[in-house]
């Protein structure tokens, strides 16, 4: 896939820990939600976790930030949930 267009995401958390579990929380979808015009690839360093986005279109873009962002956001709400 040609993607021409990208947004890099990063939230960076209180500590590895919480970072780790948000990120392995995220990481099974990467794989089963691509698509043919969009791809993400997701990182962690530390308390940051990175999550890159790549579309063929913008429309595709918006479309895969908001599922990503939504994604993240009922992980970091289902660990504060668990404190």
């Amino acid at each position: 896939m040609t993607a021409p267009h990208q947004t890099h995401l990063t939230a960076e958390y209180d500590s590895a820990a919480r970072a780790r579990a948000i990120e392995r929380s995220i990481r099974p979808e990467i794989d089963d939600i691509e698509g043919d015009r969009t791809t993400a690839r997701l990182g962690r360093d530390g308390q940051r976790v990175e999550l890159t986005v790549e579309a063929t279109d913008l429309v595709a873009l918006r479309a895969g930030i908001n599922t990503w962002l939504t994604l993240r956001g009922v992980a970091e709400a289902a660990l504060v949930g668990r404190q």
